[in-house]
């Protein structure tokens, strides 16, 4: 049977007052003597103030390619992932129409040329009016610029790699039709990357072009160091939040454009300070008063809420 026993009111009154009145004389007996304290001077120091935002990566340098002339996909060389260097073949056209093109151009230039030389001869002596020799000229000019023309869009049906980097996308495959401009392959340069962090509008005023960044990728279990390198100068309307840019670099290329799309950041900032040992030393007294006086309370009210029996 569980049985509880309460103290009177008038009991645990006059215990408290006792108490009282013996911590007021031990206070006023403390506060006579004197306290001994250290003058230190303010220092400038750089904390770290983390600022957890969501973000995105991104390579540092991402290109959209594409053939500069309509075609039937021939070939893709590179698979998706895969690494590519500054000038290697990426992918190609069927040529064929273009080269047929190329030989016709080759062949009008040939027969604009001995049609040339040969009114030459006449307009030296004197027998060609210089009307008709200008004709000739120009249609000579005409063969050579169209033999350019279909040279340049024969060699536009091989697709190279403008910079180094990984092959990120495939926007068409082999045997697609597909129009001039319109864009096949993406690649980027992930020696750096660049981390899209969306920063509030409240938190902005912490972050400087040039500063430090800790990124935290989850993926890699990872934390790099960065530096910022744009700091937006406009609100999204909808989220009130700022782009800021972070550049890191990527040994090994481990960090993949897309790769997470929340992190931690850690800024550093430079505050004034005050760390002294005796700044330290009140803190451990301050701790060490409070559960002493707490045990003292303890061991002479014994007030106790009930037990079991």
């Amino acid at each position: 049977m569980n049985q509880y026993f309460i103290l009177p009111l008038a009991v645990v009154a006059t215990v408290m007052s006792f108490l009282s009145c013996r911590s007021g004389n031990t206070s006023e007996t403390e506060a006579d003597k004197p306290v001994p304290v250290i003058a230190e001077k303010v220092q400038t120091d750089s904390v770290l103030r983390s600022i957890d935002v969501s973000g995105n990566i991104e390579g540092f340098t991402t290109v959209k390619l594409g053939f500069m002339v309509a075609g039937k996909i021939s070939h893709i060389a590179v698979a998706e992932g895969r690494p590519v260097s500054k000038g290697s073949l990426l992918a190609t056209l069927d040529a064929e129409n273009y080269r047929i093109a190329k030989e016709i151009a080759d062949i009008q230039v040939l027969q604009a040329t001995d049609e040339f030389n040969r009114l030459k001869q006449m307009y030296d002596r004197n027998s060609l009016s210089e009307s008709d020799f200008k004709k000739i000229d120009f249609a000579l000019q005409a063969a050579i610029a169209q033999q350019k023309l279909h040279a340049k869009n024969l060699s536009e049906t091989r697709l190279y790699a403008p910079i180094n980097g990984i092959l990120l996308k495939k926007l068409a495959e082999v045997g697609e039709i597909t129009a001039s401009g319109m864009p096949v392959l993406v690649i980027s340069d992930i020696s750096r990357v660049k981390v899209n962090a969306y920063i509030p509008e409240n938190r902005l005023s912490e972050v400087k072009i040039g500063q430090q960044a800790k990124v935290y990728i989850a993926a890699l279990d990872k934390t790099y160091t960065g530096k910022v390198t744009e700091v937006g100068g406009m609100a999204d309307p909808a989220t009130r939040a700022f782009t800021v840019k972070i550049e890191v670099s990527n040994p090994g290329n481990v960090i993949r454009p897309g790769m997470i799309d929340r992190m931690a950041a850690g800024l550093s900032t430079q505050i004034k300070v005050l760390e002294t040992e005796a700044s330290l030393a009140k803190a451990e007294a301050d701790l060490y008063g409070a559960i002493q006086s707490f045990n003292i309370a303890k061991s002479e009210l014994h007030l106790l809420t009930g037990y079991k029996k």
